[in-house]
């Protein structure tokens, strides 16, 4: 009897750890999750907050203020400013040429936003939302002038020869010293953005879902037997294949520095931009008789938006804010990021520059987002009927618009899009790394690249683990960095636009 009991007491002692152990794990995993929930929660209001009006609004009266300061001189000079990338000034000094720092710049802007960014904004604003696109890039091509001016005028050269540059630079010399804490926001900012997301996590995760899109369409996660298990999650092939891929391409070439990074973008950004261009332009001429009407719907459904999306988009405010928002978020113009890349340049003259930068916006929404916009309104893809958002509405556009090549359209236009969403977004990562390297070069000064080498493997790395990664805060953190970076550039650009009127005029009385 005795000895029944003392079992029975002792398998109730040792359960009853295992019990409450097991209780206090579910509760802490149900706390866990509950603290995420939270937490994403928070994040997303931030991120609504920032990307909010205030925001917008700023971005697109900055644009408005400078091309009235600038009274239209640079745009009158938009064919100048091409030929001026192509051509080197002679004794000048620099990391690169100025094609070289345009094509680092559009290795960043020109993405996803291009492809999915305007689908959205035509899917949630209607066609008006183009033209609000193409308005505020308008206005945008001024803020990118100017930041591109004032990144040269105030850079500063290491002993070593390298060029050091960027919004950091020209609040901090330009503004002076008492400035130098908006300085360091923004680069502190601009390493956040870079490195959790921006530059890193959400663009190989764009690249490898596209890659199952196409490969393995119909891939089941709760289906053991059709990928591969790693880390409690089953993953397909095709998404594994190809972030180590897109990690080893990466560590191949951020290695190399700014040299490296421009010699490729130099090449692939180029060519699958004249790649994009061409098949819009093949799709959009296989319906040249709807392009006029096109065009018409745009214009008119931006002033009267709920006459032609059946009352989803009620208000001008709405089609304002998607194309004014997706606009900014593609071309980056006022976000201060394409300063960083313009201050390496080689060249002696700021406005000379200035227009070559400008141009990046003028090819990334002008152009490119304009013929994905069309290709949209054209086929009719953007119909609410049809119930599709983002992406699968430019799939949709494309599979329609090219469909007079037969009963294979569907396939060759996820082929393309896969193509172009592949090394659009691997060519952004190698402009981020850029951007937020020189951010971080800034903080931690000069004399201590041992630590912005040790960020490149971090970097690498968070481009490895990235494809694994499907928590939504990444994304909120990343996008609420990006849109943080912006305040303190503009305010350096409002305050300092009579530097960039007086060197604007300078420069055109001796080059007319």
């Amino acid at each position: 009897m005795t000895n029944t009991l003392v079992t029975t007491a002792l398998k109730t002692i040792a359960n009853q750890p295992e019990a409450a152990l097991s209780g206090a794990i579910n509760k802490s995993i149900e706390t866990s999750s509950d603290w995420l929930t939270t937490l994403t929660g928070y994040v997303d209001k931030v991120d609504d907050l920032v990307w909010g009006v205030p925001l917008i609004a700023a971005i697109l009266v900055t644009g408005m203020l400078l091309t009235g300061i600038l009274r239209c001189v640079h745009l009158f000079n938009l064919k100048n400013a091409f030929r001026y990338m192509f051509h080197t000034e002679e004794g000048t000094s620099g990391d690169v040429s100025s094609f070289g720092a345009l094509c680092t710049a559009l290795s960043a802007t020109i993405g996803t936003g291009n492809i999915v960014g305007v689908a959205t904004a035509i899917g949630t604003g209607g066609p008006g939302a183009l033209f609000w696109m193409e308005l505020a890039a308008f206005f945008g091509m001024a803020t990118k002038y100017a930041e591109g001016l004032l990144a040269v005028k105030y850079r500063e050269f290491t002993p070593d020869g390298r060029v050091l540059g960027g919004p950091f630079y020209y609040i901090e010399k330009g503004l002076g010293k008492n400035w130098k804490w908006l300085a360091v926001l923004f680069a502190l900012f601009g390493v956040g953005a870079g490195l959790l997301g921006i530059g890193t996590i959400t663009q190989v995760h764009g690249i490898t879902s596209a890659t199952q899109r196409f490969f393995d369409p119909n891939f089941n996660p709760a289906d053991l037997s059709t990928g591969v298990q790693l880390f409690g999650t089953t993953y397909s092939l095709p998404v594994m294949i190809a972030g180590a891929l897109v990690t080893l391409a990466t560590a191949l070439v951020v290695i190399g520095g700014i040299k490296r990074i421009a010699n490729v973008s130099t090449i692939i950004v180029p060519f699958m931009a004249v790649f994009y261009i061409a098949i819009c332009g093949f799709l959009l001429l296989g319906n040249l008789s709807k392009i006029t009407d096109a065009i018409e719907l745009i214009v008119r459904a931006a002033f009267n938006p709920s006459a032609f999306t059946g009352g989803l988009v009620g208000s001008i405010f709405i089609a304002m804010q998607k194309g004014i928002a997706r606009g900014i978020f593609s071309n980056e113009a006022g976000l201060g990021s394409a300063p960083i890349a313009a201050a390496a340049a080689k060249t002696n003259e700021p406005a000379r520059q200035g227009l070559v930068c400008m141009t990046g916006t003028f090819i990334d929404t002008i152009i490119v987002c304009t013929m994905t916009g069309l290709a949209i309104v054209v086929t009719g893809a953007w119909e609410p009927s049809l119930g599709l958002k983002g992406v699968d509405i430019t799939i949709e556009a494309f599979t329609r618009g090219l469909s007079f090549l037969g009963p294979h359209s569907g396939t060759i236009a996820s082929f393309f899009l896969m193509t172009a969403l592949t090394f659009f977004a691997f060519t952004t990562i190698l402009g981020w790394d850029y951007y937020s390297e020189k951010c971080l070069e800034y903080l931690v000064g000069q004399k201590r690249l041992r630590i912005v080498q040790l960020y490149r493997m971090l970097y690498i790395l968070f481009v490895a683990i990235g494809p694994y990664l499907t928590v939504s805060i990444v994304w909120g953190v990343a996008d609420t960095m990006n849109g943080l970076m912006a305040f303190p550039n503009l305010v350096a650009l409002v305050l300092l636009s009579p530097v960039v009127w007086k060197t604007t005029k300078d420069f055109f009385s001796r080059h007319g």
